[in-house]
């Protein structure tokens, strides 16, 4: 047995779901290293103890991995937003891949050999088109930053090379107003203080249009000197298109608000995904990496293999983006979301790109879907987006007994994906593909497209 406090010589044999390095003491009690790579010997202060594995802090590399390499942001350790950094692209890809593999055989019952290589970025930094930061006081220090893991704790930040560079700017700009004129924040030591002003800055930017929105929550909607905030913005942030104040006066974790005032400019910036204009408001959802958005969704449309002549049902529609890019080759799309306000922008979305082949609906889909088909629309093929948790299993048994002869289904999580799959095995579909996109470079994240098709002894039914 290990012993808490007391460090040891360990060699990593595997790398764990969120990136941590996996030492096995005499073959089969695992110790979780956060930063340590496959391959390497390190030295580790055993930090927690438990009856079937224990937690290690990593003191020093013995041995050091080929596919490590020097992370470019010096706060990544502390911020835990980028936890991937010290692993060379092409390993980040690999780890990836390997992780699907995992679940699709251990939890899924699978061939893992279905599983293709990651699709990566050809730049995997500032790819992301939106950043939210926490403002605060912290020991008297003004602070905007990232929480740290598992805390609201926020670790101040001058760059964060995942985001758009318009993002930086804004955050030195926000700092020096906020310090100038001495504009109290809402969370102070942290704890929130029922008395400050500012909440969180949120920057978006249009990748295609370069549009910007600037975003700052308060609590209430009183705002000093904001005139002079704007001009700033203004004179410096090259695209701006949108400034916004957001209120929300509730004591939550939940960032933003209901109500939206325009301070200057547009209420909503625009940007693309393939051909498909979307206009974006502070409340709209719109997926983070346009550009690998755009590859998920192709492969998806790929995988549908739709003529033109096809019935899709879209379930976890959203606001309608997979939907669009649905309708460009099938007959008819008919999209599905629980969510009112996300089925309003998914009809202003086709409205707005003339799509007339795209209908939705605002509900449950495993309510919903039998629905249609007891009105004789009958799907030829089902796509399913749901939330990390996976869909739930009276949607895969409604899925069934529609007969589609194809389903794509696109997950955030390997392990619910993986669940999902060895359900649907049992419901007459066998998973023939599984593509990972790297939707989130530096952090251990990955999304996956995977095709189902018809079982032939079941094809018939």
């Amino acid at each position: 047995m290990l012993e808490k406090n007391k460090e040891y010589i360990l060699d990593i044999i595997s790398q764990g779901y969120e990136g941590e390095g996996i030492a096995k003491v005499d073959g089969t009690y695992p110790v979780f290293i956060e930063g340590a790579l496959i391959g390497e010997k390190v030295k580790a202060k055993i930090i927690k103890v438990k009856k079937s594995f224990a937690y290690g802090k990593l003191i020093d590399i013995v041995q050091e991995s080929e596919h490590r390499c020097n992370p470019i942001c010096k706060i990544y350790k502390r911020c835990g937003g980028c936890k991937l950094q010290h692993f060379s692209y092409k390993n980040q890809l690999n780890f990836k891949k390997n992780r699907v593999i995992d679940c699709i055989e251990r939890i899924g019952k699978l061939d893992g050999s279905i599983v293709n290589d990651t699709i990566g970025m050809e730049n995997p930094y500032r790819y992301r088109n939106k950043v939210q930061l926490p403002i605060g006081i912290f020991n008297g220090e003004l602070k905007i930053g990232f929480f740290a893991a598992r805390s609201h704790n926020i670790i101040d930040v001058e760059e964060c090379h995942i985001q758009d560079e318009v993002g930086d700017k804004v955050l030195q700009i926000t700092r020096k107003w906020i310090e100038k004129y001495h504009i109290k924040p809402y969370i102070e030591d942290g704890e929130y203080n029922p008395l400050g002003i500012l909440r969180h800055i949120m920057i978006r930017k249009g990748f295609t249009t370069n549009e910007v929105m600037v975003v700052i929550i308060t609590n209430g909607e009183k705002l000093p000197y904001k005139e002079e905030w704007i001009e700033e913005l203004k004179a410096n942030v090259e695209g701006l298109a949108s400034i916004i104040q957001n209120v929300n006066n509730k004591v939550t974790n939940v960032i933003m608000g209901q109500q939206c005032i325009t301070l200057w400019g547009k209420d909503t910036i625009s940007d693309y995904i393939g051909e498909f204009k979307f206009d974006i408001s502070p409340l709209s959802f719109f997926q983070v990496n346009p550009v690998q958005t755009e590859v998920l969704y192709s492969k998806a449309l790929e995988y549908t293999d739709l003529t033109g002549n096809e019935i899709v049902f879209d379930a976890y529609c959203g606001a309608g983006t997979i939907s669009l890019f649905l309708s460009k080759k099938a007959k008819k799309v008919y999209g599905v979301e629980i969510v009112p306000e996300a089925i309003e922008n998914a009809k202003e979305n086709a409205a707005n790109n003339n799509v007339s082949n795209a209908e939705f609906f605002v509900g449950e889909s495993e309510t919903v879907i039998p629905q249609l088909i007891n009105k004789g629309i009958k799907p030829d093929v089902v796509v399913v987006d749901p939330p990390r948790k996976g869909c739930e299993e009276s949607l895969l048994h409604a899925i069934a007994e529609a007969a589609p002869k194809r389903i794509v289904y696109v997950s955030c999580d390997p392990s619910t994906l993986a669940r999902d799959l060895n359900i649907l095995d049992g419901l007459g579909y066998k998973a023939e593909k599984v593509q990972p996109v790297d939707m989130f470079p530096m952090t251990g994240h990955v999304e996956n497209v995977t095709l189902l098709v018809k079982k032939q002894s079941d094809a018939g039914k």
